[in-house]
């Protein structure tokens, strides 16, 4: 009797999704280069070649984690904060579905914000999906703007949103070492010390520098 291993026949988007699920939690445990194709194949369930068959080499699927848990965060995002809400209401929404990510997939959180930064080539990957997250926000504060009656130069819509992504990723990172912590709670937090600030902005409020 033959002694190789048998595989349950599933659809191949379920294999692919398990496939997944199972290089996210070596990726975050081992980091990219210590990562073995074995370990990701045994914690699937499966055999290494099927691995490289579906998913191609480990850089690959390493970018196919990534893509998978940004779309999952910036779907979240984009879902939650619908436009006909009031400003503060988008915020917060957006902020309570960015940490609910957070909460919910920290391995996949490790991948996107500890092991993609620095590892060639996919810090690039890292900003590009930075970069679009700074555009959803900045879109956001524009629109609560406008519904202001006011517009604001774009450069300072980028500056104030990449200084609300940044702050948000640090707290980000906070929550996923305290598996403890409540992600609501922890998104209330983030709106008291954001909202405060941007609705002093709503109003047209600045502060300056004393003169010399």
């Amino acid at each position: 009797m033959s002694s190789a291993p048998t595989f349950k026949r599933l659809p191949r988007a379920i294999r692919e999704q398990q496939m997944l699920d199972a290089a996210v939690r070596v990726f975050s445990r081992r980091g990219f280069h210590a990562a073995s194709m074995d370990e990701i194949a045994d914690d699937a369930g499966i055999s290494k070649p099927m691995v490289y068959a579906y998913l191609g080499t480990k850089e690959e699927l390493f970018v196919a984690c990534l893509h998978r848990e940004a779309a999952r965060m910036m779907e979240a995002i984009a879902g939650a904060a619908a436009p006909d809400l009031p400003a503060d209401q988008r915020l917060w929404r957006g902020l309570r579905a960015f940490f609910g990510f957070v909460g919910a997939y920290r391995d996949g959180w490790a991948v996107l914000y500890r092991q993609a930064r620095g590892s060639q080539p996919f810090a690039g990957e890292l900003a590009a999906m930075r970069a679009r997250l700074v555009e959803v926000v900045a879109g956001m504060l524009d629109h609560a703007l406008r519904a202001e009656g006011r517009e604001v130069a774009e450069t300072e819509l980028e500056v104030v949103a990449y200084a609300l992504v940044g702050a948000s990723e640090s707290l980000g990172d906070w929550l996923a070492d305290h598996p403890d912590a409540d992600p609501e709670k922890t998104a209330t937090r983030m709106m008291n010390a954001a909202w405060l600030g941007a609705g002093q902005l709503l109003r047209g409020a600045t502060w300056r520098p004393p003169a010399a």
